[in-house]
């Protein structure tokens, strides 16, 4: 079966980074609490710092969609979202790998 990842490309809103990272934690600590769900991840963009982008790791897009389709899910999205500019959201699978995985801290 194919590694699964939820990823995001997120704006916040000028001045509302910190507001932001906070619904984020609040929200990923959520999403950590559903069945089938991995580690998260937000990045922030070295040569972009208004620009982050978040993965999550997830046993298998059925548990992605069980967590999506939850009756929680789009209110707590919804707090994240009141701080961001723009928002693009995708799944993605993993179809190769090469490299150590000692490199994955």
């Amino acid at each position: 079966m194919a590694k699964v990842f939820t990823t995001g490309v997120w704006r916040p809103k000028a001045g509302e980074e910190d507001a932001f990272l906070e619904e984020w934690r609040h929200f990923m600590e959520w999403a950590a609490s559903m069945p089938g769900a991995g580690i998260g991840r937000l990045t922030r963009d070295l040569r972009d710092p208004g620009r982050f982008v978040s993965f999550a790791s997830w046993e298998s897009i059925e548990a992605v969609r069980g967590w999506k389709d939850s009756a929680e899910f789009k209110p707590r999205m919804s707090r994240v979202q009141q701080h961001v500019a723009e928002f693009a959201p995708t799944e993605i699978e993993v179809v190769a790998e090469i490299g150590s995985a000692t490199a994955e801290t």
